[in-house]
């Protein structure tokens, strides 16, 4: 037995144990820490099985971003125990449903042909990009990811449809917290940078830039230097728009000659940077926003980002 078999092993074991400690656990904040370590453990996971796109976006938005939704939302108001037990019972007979819908689903779809990557390789020349998954999620499979980015905005509309009557909060740090996260943010937000530009060529894209610009605005909240927001300002709620807005404009000419988008060869390298960009810019607001509708703290700020 090598090593690498004993790693993926004890891996699996502690991927299955958290799992079952976040899912089934009675204390509610162990819970969160065990989904915070599942999601770790799963990046380390991505990575053996040599998808590092996933692995990063793992580890910023299924660890790090969801954890820290989790721990506010958990430190938020502890009232309602027993109507939220009672909640989780009633709602576990629609999951299970939901469950045996999909496996349907997946049972009807038709059996992989095993030729995907091939297909993939001969069209990379036409694609604009030199990395397969860019290729995939910003040209060949367009509306997929359109149609991703459009949920997570629906869900940040019904977060601010949610907490529309509470209060803005502004968090309270230590003054050597805010210092060394001035430090900090400037080199999250080279880094989103460098991913959004990497994405062509290298892992990287707009969902791994985003995530990083998020997790900036999130450390900048937790340490009282951005206050929480229900009525976005204008520029904030255009910059939310602008990544569906531009997918819908640079695939709204194939609209007429087929369902898939289709980039013009000579134009799609700039058309997918373009749109990279700008989902850069809508997906980093929207991931923030989520956490930013919800901050409590004792001291209100304006409500506007």
């Amino acid at each position: 037995m090598n090593a690498d078999l004993v790693f993926d092993l004890v891996l699996g074991a502690g991927l299955l144990w958290s799992a079952a400690g976040a899912l089934l656990g009675r204390d509610r904040y162990g819970a969160v820490i065990l989904f915070i370590v599942f999601g770790l453990l799963m990046t380390l996971a991505w990575v053996r099985l040599a998808a590092p796109d996933i692995a990063l976006a793992e580890a910023a938005i299924g660890a790090g971003l969801t954890g820290a939704l989790l721990l506010d939302a958990l430190g938020g108001d502890s009232a309602g125990t027993a109507q939220r037990g009672a909640s989780r019972w009633l709602l576990l007979p629609l999951a299970g449903a939901i469950a045996i819908l999909l496996a349907g689903a997946l049972r009807g779809l038709p059996a992989p042909s095993g030729e995907l990557r091939e297909a993939v390789s001969a069209a990379l020349a036409h694609s604009g990009v030199s990395h397969p998954v860019t290729a995939v999620l910003l040209n060949f499979r367009g509306y997929d990811t359109l149609l991703e980015v459009s949920v997570l905005l629906a869900a940040l509309l019904g977060v601010l449809g949610a907490a529309r009557d509470a209060r803005p909060a502004r968090l309270s740090a230590a003054p050597l917290l805010q210092a060394a996260t001035r430090v900090l943010v400037p080199f999250m937000l080279l880094t989103a940078g460098y991913l959004l530009w990497a994405g062509a060529h290298r892992p990287g894209g707009a969902f791994q830039a985003a995530a990083v610009l998020a997790a900036g605005a999130v450390l900048l909240a937790l340490v009282g230097m951005l206050g929480g927001w229900t009525r976005p300002a204008l520029r904030t709620r255009l910059a939310i728009a602008a990544g569906p807005a531009v997918f819908l404009l640079v695939a709204a000419p194939s609209f007429e000659r087929t369902l898939l988008l289709q980039l013009p060869p000579q134009h799609a390298g700039r058309l997918i940077l373009l749109i990279e960009a700008a989902l850069t810019l809508s997906l980093g607001f929207i991931l923030a926003g989520l956490f930013l509708a919800l901050l409590r703290g004792d001291t209100a700020g304006d409500g506007q980002a």
